[in-house]
């Protein structure tokens, strides 16, 4: 039954989410927001709310490893899984407007966030720091907007669908229609992440692996279905050179916004083999993008191939130790 839990979870959580940034994008564009403003705002939170409930279910719970787990495994999966898969379908080129300089913000929010990890746990005033850095982001993000200095996404933006740009389809139009779905996903992604946490905990405890484990893995790959989803769609489209952007939007917002709002209502304990190892794997894959965004290049089969491939030796990396402990008490 806790697998069957688990994975009622993951769809409803799918779906929550998904229902919730169609209902948030399309009240956005009702009240005559510009797309690239919705892009920066509402669908960088909306596709992060799966990750947002759940570290925070996580951290309420007192299960401190799944919380942090879930960002830190999504960071690395965001970047191997869901940036290398879709690179098979099409070649994803990294030459969109400033890809590098938010390449440098997500390792620069990389190493402030290892670094107040070094200083945990993580509590309010940590919170306060991480929180504060994205609403400088999105500060600047809106100032350039509204300044004119990003003239040529802006004109993109206004000669594209909102669908071409953020992988957001099927907006609703009637203000009812809007309601409901902001409604349905509200309601539904607290329930998802209920069920996630609660039945990946028991996985962890049948097996006898680490919360930390379950999170680092199991729970990230589900809460990262969205970008996933995202990043696929968009490459059958032909878009695939719209994965980086989201991509690093979503591991800027995990780690600033998520885990700011986190620490911000629970002190979060940080484990050991977090500060020894996962922490400088999700520094290390964010660094990989650095060759392909300061020469505005392609990421194509053979990197995307090799993406993959680091993916699964990490996940190996977390599991067969674990595996292997059990095992050696079993005998």
């Amino acid at each position: 039954m806790v697998y069957l839990g688990l994975f009622g979870g993951f769809v409803i959580l799918l779906f929550s989410g998904d229902l919730l940034v169609r209902g948030a994008v399309a009240l956005a564009v009702r009240l005559g927001i510009p797309a690239l403003v919705i892009g920066l705002t509402v669908v960088a939170f909306g596709t992060s709310a799966p990750e947002l409930v759940v570290s925070v279910r996580a951290a309420v719970a007192g299960l401190p490893g799944i919380s942090i787990g879930n960002v830190v495994g999504s960071n690395i999966a965001n970047v191997l899984l869901v940036l290398g898969l879709p690179a098979l379908i099409a070649p994803t080129y990294c030459n969109q407007p400033y890809i590098g300089r938010n390449t440098m913000y997500v390792l620069g929010a990389s190493l402030i966030f290892i670094a107040l990890c070094f200083m945990g746990p993580l509590q309010l005033w940590h919170g306060i720091i991480l929180f504060g850095l994205i609403v400088l982001f999105l500060v600047e993000s809106g100032r350039r907007v509204g300044e004119g200095r990003d003239k040529s996404l802006n004109e993109e933006a206004g000669e594209a669908s909102l669908e071409d740009i953020d992988g957001v389809a099927g907006l609703p139009h009637s203000p009812m229609i809007i309601a409901g779905f902001m409604a349905a996903g509200l309601v539904g992604l607290p329930l998802g992440a209920h069920l996630i946490v609660e039945n990946g905990t028991g996985i962890a405890m049948s097996f006898g692996v680490s919360e930390a484990a379950i999170g680092l893995t199991l729970i990230a790959l589900g809460t990262s279905l969205p970008e996933l989803a995202t990043t696929l769609a968009a490459a059958l489209r032909g878009h695939c050179g719209l994965a980086v952007g989201n991509v690093l939007g979503s591991n800027l917002f995990n780690l600033l916004a998520i885990m700011g709002v986190t620490s911000m209502l629970a002190p979060i304990p940080i484990p050991e083999e977090f500060l020894r190892y996962d922490l400088w794997i999700m520094l290390a894959t964010s660094a990989l993008i650095i060759p392909f965004a300061l020469k505005g290049g392609a990421i194509t089969k053979v990197p995307a191939t090799a993406f993959l491939v680091a993916y699964v030796a990490y996940i190996y990396s977390i599991l067969s130790p674990e595996i292997d402990a059990v095992a050696a008490i079993a005998n």
